[in-house]
């Protein structure tokens, strides 16, 4: 009965394992679609900032603009490149709690297989050991029953 119970504590303890596993990966997820949201803003207004110098260029720019709106746009570019580097690493972050999910998972269940064929042949046992009883109980049975056939 000790043994159950300390597998029930184990078993137990690789489900929370498990459940901590899959939020830990909920997460992950959560925050590269937030990423990929803001890469996706910053490439919106990287088009949009093109966009609205090609108008204004047009027309005639001075050379301090033109200094000015090549700042700005190396600034965007570092910013979707940055973008893009925080991305990869939430995704290896995505990779990583997938690994350990199935990790989780898989020890889960080895546990819980460990702990079905225990309980297999602790019934296994039970069922012997009642039919043991019953077979003793029938030759004890059989047994008054010839000698009560003798004294006739």
């Amino acid at each position: 009965m000790k043994t159950l119970r300390a597998l029930e504590t184990v078993v137990e303890v690789a489900t929370r394992r498990r459940d901590e596993a899959l939020q830990a990966l909920g997460k992950a997820q959560r925050e590269h679609q937030q990423a990929e949201q803001q890469l996706a803003q910053l490439q919106g207004y990287t088009a949009e900032s093109l966009e609205r110098w090609r108008q204004r260029a047009s027309v005639g720019i001075s050379a301090t603009l033109l200094q000015t709106q090549q700042n700005f746009m190396g600034k965007l570019d570092h910013a979707v490149s940055f973008q893009n580097g925080v991305l990869q690493r939430l995704q290896l972050n995505i990779d990583h709690c997938r690994e350990q999910l199935v990790q989780a998972e898989r020890e889960l269940a080895s546990l819980n297989k460990f702990v079905e064929r225990r309980e297999q042949a602790h019934q296994h046992r039970a069922q012997k050991q009642d039919q043991k009883a019953n077979d003793e109980m029938a030759a004890n049975q059989h047994r008054q029953h010839s000698t009560a056939h003798l004294w006739k």
